[in-house]
């Protein structure tokens, strides 16, 4: 499966109308839209759209169903998000592996996320019409996860698999790459100019320039910054020179 569209997020039972407004928040925010509602309490509603705070969108296009298995037609797999950890003939994984056995599937596979009440979750006859059960490992002592914040942490883990290559960059600059020669250059650079400034002992000078190259492979420099260290490093000898 390598669509987002073939992802739907059911939400079963929700009471409070603002818990569904943020939900929608938290898919859009990662790209996911196909939003089906499962016998609300209260739907449509102000408070859903406010909570919303610009996925007006996702909450228009939202689909109410009776029933979870109206809610799961087209669908061939279902996943069930549960806080408790069953004694239930059900595959139990965190939401990570679920994604990964996502991967597995077939391109035009239909895959529904259920969520349940935010107060007793999903029935154990609900959970039986999914083929997967889903828990987030959260702090034993403090499991208390909202609805919304458990959306979010799943729509994370699918935009993450699926554009697994986002490079956010660096805000306000236009990132130019070095190459190993680059930075073999700048190492030599270093080595000659801590032995001039009198830091490195050129009997000895191994284990202090691992650390620089460490140091360096860590940092992803850029051409800019590449520049920046030659410039260091020559003003430094130049003092040492005069002095």
């Amino acid at each position: 499966m390598k669509s987002l569209d073939n992802v739907r997020f059911v939400l079963v039972g929700t009471t409070h109308p603002g818990n569904i407004g943020a939900a929608a928040r938290a898919m859009k925010t990662m790209g996911i839209t196909n939003l089906h509602l499962v016998s609300p309490k209260i739907y449509p509603s102000a408070e859903a759209t406010t909570r919303a705070s610009g996925a007006d969108d996702v909450l228009h296009r939202a689909v109410v169903h009776d029933s979870l298995d109206e809610a799961l037609v087209g669908c061939h797999y279902a996943f069930a998000m549960s806080a408790r950890l069953r004694h239930l003939h059900v595959p139990v994984m965190n939401p990570r592996e679920a994604v990964t056995q996502l991967e597995k599937f077939d391109d035009d596979t239909h895959i529904a996320i259920v969520f349940g009440r935010e107060h007793s979750g999903l029935s154990n006859e609900e959970i039986d019409r999914c083929q997967y059960l889903v828990n987030i490992p959260a702090n034993p002592d403090y499991s208390s996860l909202n609805l919304a914040a458990a959306v979010q942490v799943v729509a994370y883990e699918l935009r993450m698999s699926f554009q697994p290559n986002i490079d956010h960059g660096r805000i306000g600059e236009e990132r130019e790459a070095i190459t190993a020669d680059d930075l073999a250059h700048l190492y030599d650079h270093f080595e000659r100019s801590l032995t001039t400034i009198g830091f490195l002992d050129p009997e000895n000078p191994r284990y202090l320039l691992r650390r620089i190259r460490r140091l360096f492979n860590r940092a992803d420099l850029d051409r800019n910054e590449l520049q920046i260290m030659h410039g260091i490093l020559r003003a430094a000898e130049t003092k040492a020179r005069k002095e």
